[in-house]
């Protein structure tokens, strides 16, 4: 399991792993934990690529990164 410290964002951290480049498990904690829930339930069998396309530059609230922009960065720091 990695741990990703999160930055600029409402959530702390991000536990996740990857095998062979796809999303085996995802966690983010802290955050809008509804959301946050929904958005790992359904990237959880996702090619990592898919993700970080998808997530990468996503902006929350004018702060240049956003939850799902720092998975993108996790998903990266992975590859």
């Amino acid at each position: 399991m990695n741990v990703y410290k999160t930055k600029g964002t409402c959530s702390r951290e991000i536990h996740y792993s990857v095998k062979d480049g796809v999303v085996e498990s995802i966690e983010v904690i802290g955050g809008c934990n509804g959301n946050l829930k929904g958005i790992c339930r359904l990237i959880t069998g996702m090619p990592v690529e898919q993700v970080i396309k998808a997530f990468k530059g996503v902006d929350c609230g004018g702060r240049g990164t956003s939850c799902p922009d720092q998975i993108a960065q996790a998903l990266e720091q992975a590859k």
